[in-house]
C-alpha cells in the first residue's frame, strides 16, 4: 500500500526504517506512468514503507529536498536520505536500487 503524505506528516513518516517517497503531480505524464510501478512494489516489498506526495499541494517538503523534476523518488533510511531517483524507472530498476538498502 502507498500512503499519501504531506508537508506536516512527512518527517514523522520517514524517520524510521526504509521509505520511498514518490514526489508527483496530477499534470505530470511520467508521474502517471511511475505511480502503478510504485503501487506494485508496495505490494511486494513489505520491508519498505511507500509514500507519495503531491508537490503542488506540498511545496515545502519538495523545496527542502531540492525536488526540481518529477517524478522524483526519495529513499530514506532511518530518516537520512540515501538515494534520489529522478524520472521514470521500471519495477526491476527500482527493486534493484531498494534491495541494496533492505539486504
Amino acid at each position: 500500500m502507498v500512503t499519501e503524505t504531506s508537508d506536516k506528516t512527512f518527517e514523522n513518516e520517514t524517520n524510521n526504517g526504509i521509505t520511498l517517497t514518490d514526489f508527483w503531480a496530477t499534470w505530470c505524464g511520467p508521474c502517471r506512468m511511475q505511480s502503478p510501478v510504485v503501487e506494485e512494489l508496495a505490494e511486494e516489498m513489505h520491508e519498505v514503507k511507500f509514500l507519495k506526495m503531491d508537490v503542488d499541494a506540498n511545496p515545502e517538503t519538495a523545496s527542502k529536498f531540492g525536488i526540481m523534476s518529477i517524478p522524483t523518488l526519495l529513499v530514506k533510511k532511518d530518516g537520512q536520505v540515501v538515494d534520489s531517483i529522478i524520472g521514470y524507472h521500471s519495477k526491476d530498476q527500482l527493486k534493484q536500487i531498494l534491495s541494496q538498502y533492505t539486504d
